[in-house]
């Protein structure tokens, strides 16, 4: 019985994750500073759709930017203004210290 409530546990808490904490990691996986991706997430997932988020996703699992510049410009290569315009920014206000 014990095994059984353990499992379902970890399997519920597998499931706890947000948005924003999957927005985060990804971000920190495509080359951006910690916390500079947790203040572009916190803006990010109030403005964009899970759809968008997804597709912004798939670039971390591509490869690794070198910097935000470099991010910003593979954002671009989505071709979708909501996208380029609420990631370009947050990576501006969030790199300026202007919004923590």
């Amino acid at each position: 019985m014990r095994p059984c409530f353990i499992l379902f546990a970890c399997a519920a808490l597998a499931g706890c994750s947000t948005p924003e904490t999957l927005t985060r990691s990804g971000l920190v996986s495509a080359g951006i500073p910690k916390p500079i991706a947790a203040c572009m997430a916190g803006r990010m997932v109030d403005r964009l759709s899970i759809l968008q988020l997804r597709r912004l996703a798939g670039l971390g699992k591509a490869d690794r930017s070198r910097d935000l510049d470099q991010f910003l410009y593979r954002v671009r290569s989505l071709r979708d203004p909501q996208i380029i315009a609420v990631t370009g920014s947050s990576a501006a206000l969030c790199a300026s210290g202007m919004v923590r």
